[in-house]
C-alpha cells in the first residue's frame, strides 16, 4: 500500500475476518488489545487516523464496561453503522467465550493440563512486555508536552503508590483538563497531542477531516430506537431464564456491568463477593483460578464472569447432573450476554454525541487529559503482571524474565507482530514443561 495514498475501504468480509482474528490473539488485557488495534488500524491498515483512535479511546475510558472492546465496537460503527458495531464487538468477545469455557471444562474435569499450563507460562511473560510496548507506541503519541507527561506520572503513581481508584483518576483528569484548556488551550488541542496521522502513518480511511457519516450524527429518533431494542432485548431474555440460578446470574451480571469503572480488576471484588460469598457458585480458590484463566486467554479480562457463570451453572446442576457441559456454557453465555450488552448501548447511544464534539475544545480537553493518564495507568498495569509473572514463590522466575526481555526486543527493535511474538511464546513455554 502506497503511504501517500488514502487506503481503499475495506469489504465487509474483509471487515469481518480482521475482527475475527483479533477475537482469537486478543491478549494481553485492554492495553495489549489497544496496542494490537493501534498498530493494525492505524499504522498498517490505516482505517483510522490517530486522532480519530485516540479519541474514541478517550471517549470509552471513561465509560464502565471494558474499555477494549468498546473501543473496537465504536471503530465497527463508525466504518459501517450498527451492523459494523456488532460484529466487531461480538467477534472481540465470542472466541473467547468459547475458548474460555473449553479450558474451563477441562479445568473441572481433568484440573491441571501440562500442555495448557506451558503454553500459558511461556505467554504470560510475553503479555508483560506487549503491554509495556503498549505504554510506550501510545505514551510516544499522546503525551507531546510537558503538561501531559506530568499527567502521565501523576496518573501512575496515584494507582501505583497511593491505591487511588481508577474512576478517579480518570475523573480527576477530565475535571484538570476541562479547567486547564482555558488557559493553556494549546496544550489539549486534538492536533497538538494526538499527533497528525498524516505525517505520521499517511493518510487514513477515516482521517481526521473526514466528515461524519450520516449512521453516526445524532438523531433523537434514533437514541430511542437504541434505548427500546436495548431494554426490550434484556427483558425478553431475562424471561427466558426460568432456571432461578441462572435468572440470578443475569440479574447479578448485568448490575456489575454498571459497575466497571476501572477495568476488571476493580469489579473483581464484585464478582467475588456476590458469586463467592453470595451465591456460592464458585469456591475462592476457584476464583483465582479463572483469574489466572481470563488473564492468559484471548478477550477482555472481564470475560472472567464467563468462567463464574460456567462454573456456577455446573456445581448448581441447572439442568440436571447429566448436563453438566450445556449447563456450564449456559451460565457462561448468561453471564457474557449480560455483561456486554451495556457496553453495545453505550456506544450506540454516545458515539454520535462524541463525533460531534470532535472538535469542540471544552469537550476534547478533558478527554485528552484522560488519554494521558491513561498511559500512567498502563505503566502500573505493566508492573502488576511482571511482579505476579516474573516473581514466583517468593523467588525470582529467570525463564520468565528472559521470555519478557526476548518478547519486547522482538516488538520494540525487530518489529515483530503481537500474534507471532504470542505464538512463539507460547511454543517455548511447551517446550520447557515437556523438555525443561
Amino acid at each position: 500500500m502506497n503511504a501517500t495514498q488514502t487506503p481503499l475501504k475495506p469489504s465487509f468480509i474483509q471487515f469481518f475476518i480482521y475482527w475475527l482474528k483479533l477475537g482469537f490473539i486478543s491478549f494481553g488485557g485492554p492495553a495489549g488489545q489497544i496496542s494490537m488495534m493501534h498498530q493494525e488500524l492505524v499504522e498498517k491498515r490505516r482505517w483510522i487516523s490517530e486522532h480519530r483512535f485516540l479519541h474514541a479511546l478517550n471517549y470509552t475510558m471513561i465509560l464502565p464496561g471494558p474499555e477494549a472492546q468498546q473501543l473496537a465496537t465504536y471503530i465497527g460503527w463508525l466504518m459501517f453503522g450498527v451492523r459494523g458495531g456488532l460484529v466487531a464487538g461480538i467477534l472481540f468477545v465470542l472466541p473467547s467465550l468459547f475458548i474460555l469455557s473449553t479450558l474451563t471444562w477441562i479445568y473441572l474435569s481433568y484440573g491441571n493440563v501440562s500442555a495448557v499450563a506451558g503454553v500459558l507460562y511461556g505467554i504470560k511473560p510475553a503479555v508483560t512486555a506487549i503491554v509495556l510496548f503498549a505504554a510506550y507506541r501510545i505514551g510516544s503519541k499522546a503525551l507531546s508536552n510537558n503538561i501531559l507527561k506530568v499527567l502521565a506520572v501523576l496518573a501512575f503513581v496515584a494507582i501505583f503508590a497511593l491505591k487511588v481508584p481508577f474512576p478517579y483518576i480518570v475523573l480527576s483528569a477530565a475535571l484538570i483538563g476541562y479547567i486547564s484548556a482555558k488557559f493553556l488551550p494549546d496544550t489539549f488541542k486534538a492536533g497538538k497531542h494526538h499527533g497528525n496521522g498524516k505525517n505520521s502513518y499517511g493518510p487514513a480511511l477515516i482521517d481526521d477531516n473526514t466528515p461524519i457519516p450520516e449512521h453516526a450524527k445524532f438523531k433523537l429518533s434514533r437514541l430511542i430506537g437504541f434505548c427500546v431494542v436495548g431494554v426490550v432485548l434484556g427483558i425478553a431474555v431475562m424471561s427466558f431464564l426460568d432456571n432461578k440460578v441462572l435468572y440470578d446470574m443475569g440479574e447479578f451480571f448485568i448490575k456489575a456491568a454498571f459497575v466497571t469503572f476501572g477495568g476488571a480488576y476493580a469489579v473483581l471484588p464484585y464478582i467475588y463477593q456476590g458469586g463467592v460469598e453470595q451465591y456460592g457458585w464458585l469456591s475462592s480458590t476457584q476464583m483465582m483460578d479463572g483469574l489466572a484463566l481470563g488473564e492468559t486467554t484471548p478477550g477482555p479480562l472481564i470475560m472472567v464472569v464467563a468462567f463464574v457463570g460456567f462454573v456456577g451453572a455446573t456445581v448448581k446442576e441447572v439442568f440436571g447432573a447429566d448436563s453438566m457441559l450445556m449447563a456450564g456454557f449456559a451460565g457462561a453465555s448468561v453471564a457474557t450476554f449480560f455483561t456486554f450488552l451495556p457496553s453495545f448501548l453505550f456506544i450506540f447511544l454516545g458515539g454520535p454525541g462524541v463525533e460531534a464534539t470532535r472538535g469542540d475544545l471544552k469537550f476534547s480537553a478533558p478527554l485528552s487529559a484522560v488519554t494521558a493518564t491513561v498511559v500512567g495507568v498502563i505503566v502500573n498495569l505493566a508492573l502488576f503482571f511482571a511482579f505476579a509473572i516474573l516473581y514466583q514463590n517468593n523467588q525470582i522466575d529467570w525463564i520468565a524474565i528472559a521470555i519478557a526481555i526476548i518478547a519486547f526486543i522482538a516488538l520494540f527493535r525487530f518489529k515483530v507482530g503481537i500474534m507471532s511474538v504470542i505464538f512463539l511464546s507460547g511454543v517455548i513455554g511447551l517446550g520447557i514443561v515437556y523438555f525443561g
